[in-house]
């Protein structure tokens, strides 16, 4: 077959740092490359490993361990506070060595990111060849202790999960002639997306392997689920590259004219962070993630102020807040006539990565709030920060959208 047959080609390439926090504290210290090393937020025997380096992985110490454990498991292990900001640094240099061989399309958490290729770089020779140069450049221009594996599909969901088939230092491909054949050697987990609970709900469908999974049809995959977010997933598990719905949505946005009574900053904000939370439900419930929010305000006799900010990929409105009180530091003092929010940056659950610092009890939570709130009316439960705006801002039916059930 021709490398140019496009069974053969590639779309995307994902590049993820292995035992990232570990290896770059190997990478500082080069007395601690070829040992075992645990990355913890805090020295206390009580608290966990962050991070592993694969030396101590090989004893049985994973992310998560605690550290008592962890020193049973390997006697000799080293840990090591991690300081975040050296992590930071060594992202971005990460950053702008990929870029030096290929457009970064998106990052997706501070150790993972994804490439799309064009062109004659989707010939699978040329897209090998582009990985073992990203690889080289890492080394030689970043750091000899840090790995990566790469992923190279046809979309940037098999493109992760190849990128996971060989670690450390793996390289694996993924072409759409070798779907769905090769995702039978999985275990439902290793898809991105489902958790603990989301495969036993799927285990009490009896849906228990990759076979019976990819056996269904995409209607089945939606019940399933429960969401679109299922018959999504069915046709990435076959290829296709649904990235469409990313350019056909870049942002889910709120604005809203104050009352005489609210036309100042206080009230001004009040508003801001109740259509932010307006904002934060909507992004939930049409299954994004987003990495950026951004404002605006609108004063009587003045120019619009604007102010943006980048984020990691999140779906926490305590998150989103916290950023729109910060951005709001800087606007400028002026009688308010208006105020508007975006969130930015949208890239479907089924692409997200979640990262280290996501604390997950609390993304549980805010889905739990949802519910309720579906179940039993909009605001019957609601964030401390947006209590003094309840009922301050009404339902809108703007031009370019029907608003959802949820949000009457």
């Amino acid at each position: 077959m021709s490398q140019h047959d496009p069974a053969q080609l590639v779309s995307w390439l994902y590049l993820d740092m292995n035992s990232f926090f570990a290896s770059v504290e190997q990478e500082l210290d080069p007395a601690l490359r070829g040992k075992p090393v645990a990355v913890v937020p805090i020295r206390a025997e009580t608290t966990c490993c962050i991070a592993v380096s694969y030396e101590g992985k090989a004893f049985g110490v994973k992310t998560g361990t605690l550290v008592g454990e962890a020193r049973q498991l390997c006697p000799g292990i080293k840990f090591i506070v991690g300081d975040h900001a050296n992590y930071v640094r060594y992202h971005n240099r990460i950053v702008e060595a990929v870029e030096s061989c290929v457009p970064v399309e998106a990052v997706c958490s501070i150790d993972e990111m994804a490439c799309r290729l064009t062109g004659s770089q989707r010939h699978l020779e040329k897209a090998a060849a582009l990985a073992g140069k990203i690889k080289a450049v890492i080394k030689t221009k970043v750091g000899s202790s840090l790995r990566c594996s790469i992923g190279l599909a046809p979309n940037r969901y098999l493109a992760k999960i190849a990128g996971d088939m060989k670690k450390p230092d793996g390289f694996t491909v993924i072409r759409p002639c070798d779907l769905p054949g090769i995702l039978h050697q999985l275990k439902l987990r290793d898809l991105p997306g489902i958790g603990a609970r989301m495969e036993e709900r799927l285990n009490q469908k009896d849906i228990r392997t990759m076979e019976k999974l990819l056996s269904l049809t995409p209607e089945e995959m939606r019940k399933a689920w429960g969401s679109v977010s299922g018959e999504e997933l069915w046709h990435l598990l076959r290829g296709e590259d649904i990235a469409v719905k990313l350019s056909e949505q870049k942002s889910i946005s709120h604005s809203h004219v104050l009352p005489p009574e609210l036309r100042n900053k206080a009230g001004a904000l009040r508003i801001l962070k109740k259509l932010t939370d307006k904002a934060a439900a909507r992004l939930r419930q049409e299954g994004f993630y987003a990495s950026g929010i951004y404002i605006y305000v609108r004063f009587q006799g003045q120019d619009t102020w604007k102010a943006s900010c980048s984020l990691m990929e999140t779906q926490d409105t305590v998150v989103f807040i916290n950023a729109v009180r910060t951005l709001w530091e800087e606007a400028p003092a002026g009688q308010v006539f208006a105020v508007g929010m975006a969130m930015t940056g949208l890239v479907p659950e089924a692409y997200h990565a979640p990262s280290l610092f996501e604390n997950q009890d609390r993304s549980r939570l805010i889905k739990t709030l949802d519910q309720l709130n579906e179940k039993f009316g909009k605001d019957v439960l609601h964030y401390g920060a947006t209590h003094e705006s309840d009922g301050l801002v009404p339902l809108r039916i703007a031009f370019t959208r029907i608003p959802d059930k949820s949000e009457l």
